[in-house]
């Protein structure tokens, strides 16, 4: 029998680049916003410069990169990137645009109606009762239900705060004021069938849903052709979708509403940011 010594080769930290599909516009408006928050709370240290701060926070965000790995990369603590990643999110979230305020630059834009939806961020399922609220019926899935309102061309120009999954359309646009505020600022909205109901003002709509068939009622030919308009009018609302859930970040959200709503708004301005470059 012979005896065979094994040496345990050195270890290193292994540190590998990745191409961040990010304009360089969107950086520096990260890195601008950190560095003025800095100049206001009086900070006078930092141990990464604001440009590189922006930079860890987008690729965590835009790839969902894990904390530990963007912190063994950048020789700093996990906690330290948390709450970069957090500071950064509560600064983008306090610039999101307010409802009142989105329709009045619609409307003074020249736009003359928005498109609404709702939409499931979906999360991870916890035991015991408490999330049963969070499991949407529709989707068949937990998660927390999102409301947004788009222009004409797809571009997202508000989101609502976070409700539990189960929450239906309507009751979240009636819980919001939806309604008054379009009213308020001179705009119709194109919406699916399940904002059917939210407005009831049949001589001058304000939130066009389109026509429903049932067992006793089949829709006209004439019905039918409104429904392929409204379909393709209501269109670009996925499209705005799309580009808020390019943020993988989402891949794997918090059940946390308060949370969910901050990243939400903070993602909204970035991608317009991305989208109106």
């Amino acid at each position: 029998m012979t005896n065979t010594k094994e040496h345990a080769e050195d270890t290193c930290s292994l540190v590998y680049q990745c191409r961040l599909s990010l304009s360089t516009r969107t950086v520096n408006h990260l890195a601008d916003l950190l560095r003025r928050h800095l100049k206001e709370i009086r900070s006078r240290w930092r141990i990464l410069p604001p440009g590189k701060i922006a930079m860890i926070v987008l690729a965590v965000l835009r790839h969902d990169q894990r904390l530990a790995d963007m912190a063994g990369g950048n020789d700093v603590s996990e906690s330290t990137v948390r709450r970069w990643r957090d500071e950064l999110i509560g600064l983008l979230a306090a610039r999101a645009p307010r409802l009142d305020r989105a329709l009045m630059k619609v409307a003074k834009q020249g736009g003359e109606v928005v498109l609404i939806d709702g939409t499931l961020i979906r999360t991870q399922r916890r035991t015991g009762t408490a999330d049963r609220r969070n499991y949407s019926g529709k989707h068949r899935s937990h998660g927390l239900h999102f409301l947004a309102l788009t222009d004409e061309r797809g571009r997202l120009v508000w989101i609502s705060a976070a409700r539990p999954g189960r929450t239906h359309d309507n009751t979240a646009a009636r819980h919001d004021h939806i309604l008054a505020h379009l009213r308020a600022a001179g705009l119709g909205a194109l919406a699916d069938l399940g904002f059917r109901g939210l407005d009831n003002d049949i001589r001058d709509p304000v939130i066009v849903t389109g026509y429903t068939a049932s067992r006793t009622h089949k829709l006209t030919p004439g019905q039918k052709d409104a429904n392929r308009v409204l379909a393709v009018g209501r269109a670009p609302v996925e499209h705005g979708f799309a580009h808020l859930k390019n943020w993988r970040i989402l891949a794997k959200l918090r059940t946390d509403p308060a949370w969910a709503t901050r990243l939400l708004r903070a993602l909204l301005v970035l991608t317009n940011l991305e989208v109106n470059r």
